[in-house]
């Protein structure tokens, strides 16, 4: 069983007893459920922000503890200030996650990721309830039809939807209902991060699906090399949550990028 098939298994049995603590009408009846959302789509679109979707991630399976002590309402806001969406890991066991982090975010006038293993509607409706904008459904957890429920049921709700991809043979996983289309280039079975992941996939994706180059993304150089292919957002997590100061790491690096 390789990592991706772990993290799966488990989120299934989290699920099981998560349903049995809070049904879907208590969900529907928590505050953030009628909140107006941001789009993560016309953020990308403004000029003014960077096209960056910022991380909070505490941890991962492949790097064990990345930053224990960041203050997850000062790192995201100092995201806000510049990025064009914020990524909140909620994956508890495997990335040090929780849905508080995300609700705690919310404060934020910022388009919020929901970053974790969606593979039940429940999750999608725990999503809206937690002040999320976008959810990520990855291709490699999900079949095709999957992915058109859960994004059908997240339009619904008035929330976007990111599909992750991760090579080629995951393209039919693209569908009308996706909002934009993520190329990790982190396998996530084995956990090797390529950039050329990214680089090869672009024009496979259709031009009205903006593009998001994920992970393995570390210098500004990188982000204007994926622009140039085609990209409209990167995805920035492990390098400025490895910094004693989040914050500052990714003021320097926006301002490295307007410098570019």
């Amino acid at each position: 069983m390789n990592i991706l098939e772990k993290i799966v298994a488990r989120k299934k049995e989290e699920l099981k007893l998560r349903k049995t603590q809070v049904s879907l009408e208590q969900l529907q009846q928590m505050p953030h459920f009628t909140r107006p959302t941001y789009s993560a789509k016309a953020f990308l679109e403004d000029k003014s922000r960077t096209g960056i979707i910022a991380e909070f991630k505490r941890q991962s399976p492949s790097k064990g503890v990345i930053n224990g002590t960041a203050d997850v309402v000062a790192v995201t806001g100092a995201y806000a200030q510049s990025a064009s969406a914020v990524s909140v890991l909620t994956d508890t066991d495997f990335f040090g996650g929780r849905s508080e982090d995300l609700m705690a975010a919310r404060v934020h006038e910022i388009p919020l990721l929901r970053k974790d293993f969606m593979v039940d509607p429940y999750q999608v409706y725990e999503a809206k309830a937690m002040g999320a904008d976008l959810i990520l459904l990855i291709a490699a957890c999900l079949e095709v039809d999957q992915v058109r429920e859960m994004a059908s049921l997240a339009h619904l709700l008035g929330l976007e939807v990111l599909l992750e991809i991760h090579d080629a043979s995951e393209l039919g996983h693209i569908c009308e209902e996706v909002d934009m289309v993520g190329v990790n280039n982190r396998n996530l079975k084995t956990f090797e991060v390529s950039i050329q992941t990214s680089l090869d996939l672009i024009s496979k994706i259709p031009k009205d699906k903006p593009a998001i180059a994920e992970s393995g993304i570390s210098n500004v150089d990188t982000i204007v090399t994926l622009r140039a292919a085609g990209f409209k957002g990167f995805l920035i997590g492990e390098n400025f949550m490895k910094e004693a100061n989040p914050s500052v790491a990714f003021a320097d690096f926006v301002n490295q990028l307007k410098a570019s």
